[in-house]
């Protein structure tokens, strides 16, 4: 395991809206680092982070990860940001649309803005955008669900990947007796509060006999990429399996 080399509070604040920052020692490898729960907030666990590297008007690369921590009673959405995956900052989000599940940066500013997708009332994928990065409020509604497969909710499978024709989001649709399946959308360019176009039919749906794992049925696709013009991700299929598609 690597030593951590430091750990300090950067928001000048001890209880829940606490901000680390957490130095490693750079003699490790990288799969060796290993990010534990630190604050109140997170007494409960911190999972589903969607991690991408954000490129600024300025030319400046950062990797930013969007997460979900637990404190035991609640849930909300945090920001982890390193620039050399040495050195980590978990910040606090705040705002209206952050006291839920699946948030996901854009890789690079709109209009000036940071943008985010977010799935503040628990059943649609909303488009924001803030002139902070760690304040989210109001957005408005881009994707509902359509179809069976997602009519009890919809959400994002990580950050939107810039193509020629937009943005394409990979999503989780949740449809009857909690069925997961993974879809995607294509969201405008300039404005990806349009919706351009979706898949009528899932892109992978886990077989009804697949019974094994924590959850039933939960075809889990994460942090999807473009390369040679295909796009690629990694889906675990159960918590033993994972596979690319």
């Amino acid at each position: 395991m690597p030593l951590v080399l430091e750990t300090e509070n950067i928001s000048g604040e001890d209880g829940p809206d606490a901000g680390i920052r957490i130095k490693c020692d750079g003699s490790h490898d990288l799969s060796e680092i290993v990010i534990f729960p630190t604050t109140p907030s997170q007494r409960g666990g911190i999972e589903d982070l969607r991690l991408v590297r954000f490129l600024d008007d300025d030319g400046r690369a950062t990797y930013f990860g969007t997460y979900t921590a637990f404190s035991g009673q609640s849930v909300r959405q945090e920001l982890l940001s390193t620039p050399d995956f040495r050195t980590f900052e978990l910040r606090p989000l705040r705002g209206d649309a952050t006291g839920s599940k699946g948030m996901a940066l854009f890789p690079r500013r709109i209009a000036g803005h940071f943008a985010m997708l977010a799935r503040e009332d628990n059943e649609n994928i909303w488009f924001l955008t803030s002139a902070d990065i760690h304040d989210w409020s109001g957005g408005a509604k881009a994707i509902e669900p359509r179809w069976p497969w997602e009519f009890v909710q919809i959400g994002n499978c990580g950050s939107p990947i810039e193509i020629d024709e937009g943005w394409l989001v990979v999503t989780h649709g949740v449809g009857a007796v909690r069925n997961y399946c993974i879809g995607a959308c294509l969201l405008d360019r300039d404005d990806p509060s349009k919706l351009l176009a979706r898949t009528m039919l899932p892109l992978c749906k886990r077989p009804v006999k697949a019974s094994s794992g924590v959850r039933v049925d939960v075809p889990v696709a994460s942090a999807p990429a473009t390369h040679a013009g295909e796009t690629r991700r990694p889906t675990m299929r159960s918590p033993s399996s994972v596979w690319s598609r």
